[in-house]
Formats: structure tokens, C-alpha cells, sequence
């Protein structure tokens, strides 16, 4: 039988001195970029685990940042596909924490005290993904205080308004009776529950022909916060699961700390209208 050779159908092979696929992807840079600190088999999953889900939320803010400047130009249409994907990202991360959990609590010990104080907590991607969406707890921004240059995106964003913030003045550019003291609220506070914005949703939600665009923009918002609250969730699990009730390494109370994060709703009028209306 004949060796297939590709070049006989037109594929390049030679690449002395033009971009290879990873010259485009820098794959030499991502893939020395692991460093154990032991020599603990389980330390590399560890890393390439938290490494890989920092580039998901690369993109996820990215996304996050176009859709928020979608919907500030009433372009709501355009933004629907960048927050679906952005859903679709924290659904990878989801199925990431699948394979952290195949590290044993034994595993885990082998290594753990090399990580010092450093812990998922101190993410500042994470953390600019939460001030946007609208979680803008400003006791967050002491871990980054050592960085001036993280700590000026973060103030930065604490400037913005979050994704919420926009998708309510684009309701109410659009005609729908939202309150004005949503629209001209403190930007750094974290968003509590409106009686006044939950009575607008609810109003969409009674008649979505008619309000087609902005039901369609609240199932996005749902959507996401759906996979976000499960991406929580399953941090949870996967930390009870490998060190139980011991503090977290950057001296959180761990699981704790954890549940009480399953608590925050980003866009609360939005899952109480289900039982209103």
C-alpha cells in the first residue's frame, strides 16, 4: 500500500523561515510554561488545570467586554451570540473541574505546601469577570493591592457599568419604565434586589411578543448566570472532595468560603420573576 504524502494534495511542508501553526500559537511559550515545584506527579494537572481555565476566562472577558459595548449602542442582537458564548465558556470550565476531581485528597498532599499562600481566590481575570457581571465586593481588590497595574484595571471596571447596568438602560432606551435611581446608581456598589426593575421583567415576561428583544436578552442573562452558578457549584464539590474542611491555601475558610459564594445572584429580579408572575 502507498504512503499517503500530503504534499502530493497541496499541503505545505516546508516552513524555514514561515509561520508554522505554532509559530501562530506560541506553543512554545504555553508549553513551558509549566513549572512544578515538586516532583509530585499530580502537580502538573494541577497547573495545566488552572492554567487552561485562566485562558477561558481570557476570552470570556473579552467576550464580556464586546457584548457590554454591543448593548451600550442598542446593537442587543449582536451581543446575544458573544453572551451565549460566553455561557458556552464557563460550560468548559464546568467539564475542566471533571478532571481536577480525579486528584485524591493523598494526591493533593503531595504537593499542596509548595503552593504557599497562592490560591484561586487571588485571580484577578476572575475577579474583573465578576465586577462585570455585578458582583463588585470592593474587599476583593485587597489581594491585588501589591499590583498597581492589576489594580488600575479593576478600578477601571469598578468605573464601568456592569453588564447588568447596561442591558437595564438599554430597557429603558428602549421605552420600559426602569427606575431612575437604577440608572444613575453608585457604579462601584454591588447590585442589590429592585422591586422597580423585577416589576419591568416581569412586565417583558407577561408579554414576549411584544417585547421580543428584551425577553430574548433576559433568557441570554439567565443562561449565563445558569452555567456561572454551576461553574460555583462544582468548585465547591471538587474542593470538598480533595482537602474537605481544611482552610484554603490563601487562608480562606475553604468550603465555607465557598458556600457563601453560592448565595450571590448576579441578576436577581430575573430568577424571582419566575415565581411571580
Amino acid at each position: 500500500m502507498t504512503t499517503y504524502d500530503p504534499a502530493a494534495d497541496g499541503a505545505q511542508m516546508s516552513f524555514d523561515g514561515r509561520m508554522s501553526y505554532g509559530d501562530y500559537l506560541q506553543i512554545d511559550r504555553i508549553l513551558t510554561a509549566q513549572a512544578p515545584l515538586s516532583d509530585a506527579h499530580d502537580e502538573m494537572l494541577f497547573i495545566i488545570q488552572h492554567q487552561t481555565s485562566e485562558l477561558w476566562m481570557r476570552l470570556a472577558l473579552h467576550e464580556l467586554d464586546a457584548a457590554r459595548r454591543m448593548i451600550a449602542a442598542d446593537r442587543a442582537r449582536e451581543a446575544f451570540k458573544m453572551l451565549a458564548r460566553i455561557a458556552r465558556i464557563f460550560e468548559q470550565l464546568n467539564n475542566a473541574w471533571d478532571v481536577l476531581r480525579t486528584m485524591t485528597p493523598s494526591d493533593y498532599t503531595t504537593f499542596r505546601e509548595t503552593l504557599g499562600q497562592s490560591s484561586g481566590f487571588q485571580s484577578w481575570q476572575y475577579r474583573l469577570i465578576e465586577y462585570a457581571v455585578g458582583n463588585r465586593n470592593l474587599a476583593m481588590l485587597r489581594p491585588h493591592a501589591h499590583r498597581l497595574d492589576l489594580m488600575a484595571r479593576l478600578e477601571a471596571e469598578l468605573a464601568r457599568p456592569t453588564l447588568y447596568d447596561e442591558a437595564l438602560r438599554h430597557l429603558a432606551r428602549s421605552g420600559l419604565p426602569v427606575p431612575q435611581d437604577v440608572l444613575t446608581r453608585d457604579l462601584r456598589e454591588p447590585w442589590a434586589h429592585h422591586p422597580g426593575v423585577q416589576a419591568v421583567w416581569e412586565a417583558v415576561y407577561r408579554d414576549p411578543e411584544h417585547h421580543w428583544q428584551a425577553y430574548e436578552l433576559a433568557e441570554k442573562l439567565v443562561d449565563f448566570e445558569d452555567y456561572f452558578r454551576r461553574w460555583r457549584f462544582n468548585h465547591l464539590t471538587t474542593v470538598s472532595r480533595v482537602i474537605g474542611m481544611k482552610r484554603g491555601t490563601g487562608g480562606t475558610s475553604g468550603t465555607h468560603y465557598l458556600k457563601r459564594m453560592l448565595e450571590v445572584q448576579l441578576f436577581p429580579e430575573l430568577w424571582d420573576l419566575r415565581t411571580t408572575i
